[in-house]
């Protein structure tokens, strides 16, 4: 678990206006608390809606439906970029 000041630090960036549009954007896409996803082979029950911790950085609290531990997940970048909108090269 990340140190309380970096918790913090997450939360100030987290609230910027374009970190609430990209939050926003991730959960229209599903990323959002109590819904469940599949991500690098695994199949996660969110418990958190998206935490910005930067601009390409976006983690998601979730449970290992296989092992069922508690883990912060990073959202991948392609799918961060989609919900800023921006395109993705093919």
């Amino acid at each position: 678990m990340a140190a309380p000041a970096v918790l913090d630090a997450a939360k100030s960036v987290d609230q910027q206006p374009k970190h609430v549009s990209l939050r926003e954007g991730l959960r229209r896409l599903g990323f959002a608390q109590d819904n469940q996803i599949k991500l690098y082979g695994q199949e996660f029950d969110l418990v958190s809606d998206p935490i910005v911790v930067g601009d390409n950085l976006v983690l998601v609290d979730a449970i290992d439906r296989k092992s069922g531990r508690m883990r912060r997940v990073r959202i991948p970048l392609p799918i961060v970029k989609i919900a800023n909108g921006e395109r993705i090269a093919a």
